[in-house]
């Protein structure tokens, strides 16, 4: 099973909305490992914020799944605008899994221009089509079928903040393309 996934960073400190609290991270990641052996992942394919992203790259290292990350842009300005700047030690787990990850052969990066709202949708989208083709593959090498290959696990607290939340946009996405999708809630 090639498992996809998005969700919430870790809230900012003094969040006015608590979407994703920094105490909440073991809870979320016992509840992304339930998921990932249930369904016997064998490839990850996500981003690498801090937060969701970071959590489940870490698990799946440990699981021995195989981890595909698709960043908008060069993993220097990736780290700078989404893994350092919210509280918790995220960039030092960036830093290992992005050096493994790039070593394997994983490491695809889109270099986006902007860093603004197309450039995280493009990532989705990026990060479904390789996972779709993880997928694909997967089903020629055993003879299964495609839709039973692929997974969508959004990681959030369980409604949109609003018409730009690139976590919903992810979720569109995935049911767009007729994929699967579990829930996990940060809260």
């Amino acid at each position: 099973m090639v498992i996809t996934l998005s969700g919430r960073r870790i809230d900012p400190v003094n969040a006015a909305v608590v979407r994703f609290p920094l105490e909440h991270s073991a809870m979320v990641r016992e509840r992304i490992r339930a998921i990932m052996q249930e369904h016997q992942a064998t490839a990850l394919v996500s981003s690498a914020a801090c937060g969701t992203d970071l959590l489940a790259l870490s698990i799946a290292g440990e699981l021995g799944i195989r981890r595909r990350i698709v960043l908008p842009f060069p993993p220097e300005r990736f780290r700078a605008s989404s893994v350092v700047d919210r509280p918790g030690e995220w960039e030092e787990l960036f830093d290992q899994i992005i050096k493994e990850v790039e070593a394997a052969g994983d490491l695809v990066i889109l270099n986006e221009e902007r860093e603004d709202n197309t450039a995280y949708l493009h990532t989705n989208q990026a990060t479904i089509d390789e996972a779709q083709r993880l997928a694909r593959q997967a089903a020629r090498d055993t003879g299964s079928a495609v839709s039973s290959a692929i997974l969508a696990i959004i990681v959030w607290e369980g409604q949109p903040r609003g018409t730009d939340d690139i976590t919903a946009a992810f979720a569109s996405e995935a049911r767009a393309r007729s994929i699967p999708i579990v829930e996990v809630l940060t809260r």
